[in-house]
């Protein structure tokens, strides 16, 4: 897997910023999730959590496919599930994926994390 290099998000760097975050979520394998933070952190701009999450929320319209049922919130709630259509959809996907999904929180969150900082980080 690539070496990802750090950037700072800076409002003027916002879409390559977006970029770095689409092409960390294009690598999380099927059957697995990671969080907001991680990709972060794996960007070397660990409070940028939010960013990547404004990220995901445009990256239905991204090409090559960004995939990102597969970000969720640091304790694996379905935070971002409005952002899919129809709401139910980033639940549907999971599961075809074999992940378990309970009152929009994954089951054994810890099983299916995908740590972005050990597979492309620094």
């Amino acid at each position: 897997m690539p070496k990802l290099r750090s950037v700072k998000p800076s409002g003027k760097n916002d879409e390559s910023f977006f970029e770095l975050v689409y092409e960390v979520a294009r690598q999380i394998p099927k059957g697995k999730v990671t969080s907001y933070g991680a990709i972060a952190a794996c960007l070397g701009t660990k409070s940028s959590a939010r960013m990547v999450g404004w990220a995901m929320n445009g990256a239905g319209k991204v090409k090559p496919k960004v995939p990102a049922h597969r970000v969720v919130n640091r304790i694996g709630l379905l935070s971002g599930k409005h952002h899919f259509s129809p709401p139910g959809n980033m639940e549907k996907l999971l599961k075809k994926e074999g992940i378990k999904v309970k009152n929009d929180k994954i089951i054994d969150f810890e099983k299916h994390f995908w740590d972005p900082v050990k597979e492309v980080g620094f």
